[in-house]
């Protein structure tokens, strides 16, 4: 798949204001210092789409963003920052479940980690409202390039055996610095997306 266009569309907290199109949804979820923002201007190849911060915890919207007209790239609000109270951290994860609970146009959820640390329980815990909702879903590891390849090897071992992977469930290591497999990597998060979109329609 290429990626030709990109634009952001809207910020959200209530269903309201979700988009009501019926087009096909794939949303990104993970950690508030994954580097989520950086992943998803490195697939759009647009530096500031997606807004990068200094600061982790900074989004607490649902950001929308249509990509190739076809279907939407959904950043979902980063969890498990510390220095934010008990209030903000039960307001995020209310903004994330009210989103995944029930979301028909919600065709893949893309669960971001950070290849240098183990999962957290925040992640398990994330992975596990994942299937609760039923949704297909996919491991991205960021970072990549922070490890060597025995540590890159050692890493894929400690996250297969933390969020529990069986051989069915996909992971992927990237880079948001240097790109490596970015291609990949697109058609890894969304591939078929589109397609089986138009087969339901049918």
């Amino acid at each position: 798949m290429n990626i030709k266009q990109s634009e952001f569309i809207i910020s959200a907290v209530k269903r309201e204001q979700y988009p009501i199109d019926g087009m096909p949804e794939v949303a990104f979820v993970g950690r508030s210092n994954v580097g989520k923002s950086s992943i998803i201007n490195a697939i759009t190849n647009r530096k500031k789409l997606a807004k990068t911060s200094q600061t982790p915890g900074k989004t607490r919207l649902i950001n929308f963003f249509l990509i190739n007209k076809e279907f939407y790239l959904v950043d979902l609000p980063g969890y498990g920052y510390a220095k934010v109270s008990k209030t903000e951290k039960a307001s995020w994860g209310k903004t994330i479940e009210l989103y995944i609970n029930d979301r028909e146009e919600l065709k893949r959820v893309v669960l971001l980690v950070d290849c240098r640390h183990k999962p957290t329980s925040d992640d398990i815990t994330m992975l596990e409202w994942t299937k609760h909702f039923g949704y297909d879903y996919v491991i991205v590891a960021t970072k990549s390039d922070k490890l060597s390849n025995n540590d890159l090897k050692k890493s894929e071992k400690i996250i297969k055996e933390t969020l529990k992977l069986g051989k069915e469930d996909k992971l992927f290591f990237f880079s948001s610095l240097n790109k490596k497999r970015r291609d990949e990597l697109i058609d890894f998060v969304f591939g078929g997306i589109v397609e089986e979109a138009e087969e339901s329609e049918e």
